[in-house]
């Protein structure tokens, strides 16, 4: 496959894109990627890569890291990429939903529960007519056996998707991305919240507070017990280590330029 360009935000890649250009690349290298994975990346995914080594690994071991949060491309466009944009995972799923008719793109469903995976299909059906849904798995909450794990895969396998969206939340989904791939016939995308957002259980925020770098803002409104303290505490700490990781890049250039 081709080179793909990315910013290196806090030693995590974040590919440097847009949705168009994305869309192209799936579209173009769509055979390649299969056995693969795509991190669709954010604020809270950035910073858990750089305090854990393992999750980082993940993280630039798929095939793409798509900058899912405002402040990823917003950053990318600061430190030299004037092109940078975000691709959100629900933007990303309703794009390729449109044209999968026509693609004759295969769709599976992993994550959440059978309640959400109903309300999804109910969706799939009514708004996106010819989208072919190859399968659908609620996984239960625990661990799954490794006889069950090669049951699942061996499901998966014989829908024959071209896709597989995993929805099981970060970094649960990025984790089994990684320890399945090589092991699954389509390319697989963890789109965390997406499940939700697409069966209608949560709403996205107003475009305006999107362009704003606020759907966060919009996302712990309606959730403030179980989110304010991840993203009070993320979105400090991002800023925190951007900061640091600024001045010890100066710290190390200056070491140099004095050297010579």
């Amino acid at each position: 496959m081709a080179e793909l360009q990315y910013c290196k935000i806090l030693k995590t890649k974040i590919n440097v894109t847009n949705m168009t250009d994305t869309l192209a690349y799936i579209g173009a290298h769509i055979d390649a990627l299969r056995g693969q994975y795509i991190c669709v990346s954010n604020v809270h995914t950035t910073v858990m890569s750089y305090e854990k080594k393992d999750y980082r690994t993940i993280q630039n071991s798929a095939a793409m890291a798509l900058p899912d949060g405002a402040p990823l491309s917003g950053y990318s466009r600061i430190v030299g990429f004037p092109d940078a944009e975000r691709v959100t995972g629900p933007d990303l799923m309703t794009q390729l939903f449109k044209i999968s008719a026509q693609k004759g793109y295969r769709h599976f469903f992993y994550g959440a529960t059978q309640e959400t995976l109903d309300d999804i299909k109910a969706v799939l059906q009514k708004d996106y007519p010819g989208l072919e849904v190859a399968g659908m798995y609620a996984p239960p909450f625990r661990p799954l056996t490794p006889e069950e794990d090669g049951q699942v895969t061996t499901l998966i396998n014989s829908a024959k998707p071209d896709f597989i969206w995993v929805g099981l939340g970060a970094p649960k989904q990025e984790e089994w991305m990684y320890a399945h791939r090589g092991k699954l016939c389509a390319v697989a995308v963890g789109v965390g919240a997406g499940f939700d957002y697409l069966a209608g259980h949560i709403k996205r925020a107003p475009r305006f507070m999107q362009r704003l770098c606020l759907e966060w803002l919009y996302r712990l409104l309606q959730d403030p017990r179980r989110l304010w303290k991840r993203y009070v505490t993320t979105n400090a700490k991002f800023v925190w280590y951007l900061f640091k990781e600024r001045r010890r890049t100066k710290k190390g250039s200056k070491a140099k330029r004095d050297k010579v």
